[in-house]
């Protein structure tokens, strides 16, 4: 096969708010090559800048644009996307916006093989089967302890048996007020439930401020703390391990290739390492990550807050691995997030959820339901088109410059779990 085409769908809400909440807009990516074979993905970034380096004119060897290295050629099996993987790499290595760009792409390519082999992509990576997970309920703290206790009581009548909290006021403010919002969080979970907490890199590599907060995540029994630096604080983050005894230090969603998250691991003493698929190269990276986490004894964590389809492709890279259980699911998306697939991997009786048993990553993209929020785009350099927004299945026809983006011619909510899920052990199902 050839890949003939790369086509990117940039939809938003029609009001986008400076909350942390990244399912307020979507890069879709769809990849077809010349025998017809169609696979999707989704980039996690700004959707306009990762277009721009789809399409950028070189500036020189090896800042080309993504394009470059993918229209044209011929994909046939894994290896041909490791192969890619490379070339981007190489060709791209100073387009610094080329991984997230090149994540979207890559996850398009294991949808489009697997459904092209009749194979989820789990399959593919050399797994047998798809291991249950535990979701935690991603969410933003409340603007008032108050607020933050009752999103946690609303996610556990849910049947979330784990809940998230995090970013807001976290961090902004004095040692006590985050502890009064930990506290409330944990009367929210319940005695019996999961607390995570996330900081956000909100204190940079400020190693007093972030063991200032220490006692009250224990004093919660927090399973860990989240992000509290910026990625490739690699000291500050090792520093805090050291000081945290019962919580874990979590962090890598920040990681766009797989070597700052395996110094995470590695260099900085995280106990849970969170990937995002859509952001660290592809789903091939994030699984090279999942083979270090698991030989280093720490825990591999998905990380996305956007649509079911980077959920899909989240959970791949450690779909066999039937001892890293919790994984992220955003609780609370934004209508884009659902109305743009057809499926939603929705929780089970046990509050669990799987990987999709299907081929690809086992989830449509709804060409009616992600229409009302497309952006129309069009790039241009000296009067010359370089990308201009195409078309979806059903709407009229959009100019396209094809010789760019095409090779030149010769559900509702998830449904809710039962409402007194059972207890779960974090030292046992999760660590």
């Amino acid at each position: 096969m050839i890949i003939d085409s790369i086509d990117f769908f940039y939809g938003s809400m029609p009001e986008v708010t400076l909350e942390a909440d990244g399912s307020q807009d979507a890069l879709l990516v769809r990849v077809a090559t010349d025998d017809g074979s169609v696979g999707w993905g989704e980039c996690e970034a700004s959707p306009l800048v990762s277009i721009a380096a789809f399409v950028a004119p070189r500036s020189h060897g090896v800042c080309q644009p993504v394009s470059a290295s993918v229209i044209g050629q011929r994909i046939d099996g894994v290896a041909d996307i490791e192969r890619l993987t490379r070339l981007v790499g190489r060709n791209s290595m100073d387009l610094l916006q080329a991984a997230h760009t090149w994540s979207g792409i890559e996850i398009a390519l294991w949808d489009l093989l697997g459904r092209r082999l009749g194979e989820p992509v789990w399959r593919l990576l050399g797994y047998e089967r798809s291991h249950p997970k535990v979701p935690y309920a991603s969410m933003l703290m409340g603007d008032s302890p108050q607020l933050t206790l009752e999103r946690a009581r609303e996610a556990r009548a849910r049947g979330f048996l784990a809940v998230k909290v995090g970013w807001g006021g976290y961090g902004t403010g004095t040692a006590r007020e985050d502890a009064d919002h930990v506290a409330a969080a944990r009367e929210g979970v319940g005695p019996d439930g999961v607390l995570l907490v996330d900081a956000g890199q909100i204190w940079v590599d400020d190693l007093e401020a972030a063991a200032a907060r220490l006692a009250a995540l224990q004093a919660a029994d927090a399973l860990w703390l989240e992000e509290p630096f910026v990625p490739y604080a690699f000291g500050a983050h090792a520093r805090l391990a050291e000081l945290a005894g019962s919580v874990g230090i979590a962090g890598g969603e920040g990681a766009h290739n797989p070597h700052m998250a395996i110094n995470l691991i590695e260099l900085g003493g995280v106990r849970f390492i969170q990937v995002d698929a859509a952001r660290i190269g592809g789903i091939g990276p994030a699984r090279q990550v999942a083979d270090v986490a698991l030989a280093s004894g720490v825990t591999y964590v998905n990380h996305t807050f956007t649509s079911h389809l980077a959920l899909s492709a989240s959970l791949q890279p450690f779909a066999g691995l039937a001892t890293h259980r919790i994984c992220e699911y955003p609780a609370e998306p934004k209508q884009l997030a659902l109305d743009l697939s057809r499926q939603h991997i929705a929780l089970d009786a046990n509050g669990e959820i799987a990987a999709p048993d299907a081929p690809g990553l086992g989830i449509d993209v709804d060409p009616a339901g992600l229409s009302p929020y497309l952006r129309d785009v069009e790039i241009l350099v000296d009067g010359r088109t370089l990308f201009a927004s195409p078309s979806l299945p059903g709407e009229p026809a959009r100019a396209r410059l094809a010789a760019t983006t095409a090779r030149p011619a010769t559900t509702t909510a998830p449904a809710s779990g039962p409402a007194t899920p059972s207890v779960l052990d974090p030292s046992r199902a999760l660590q």
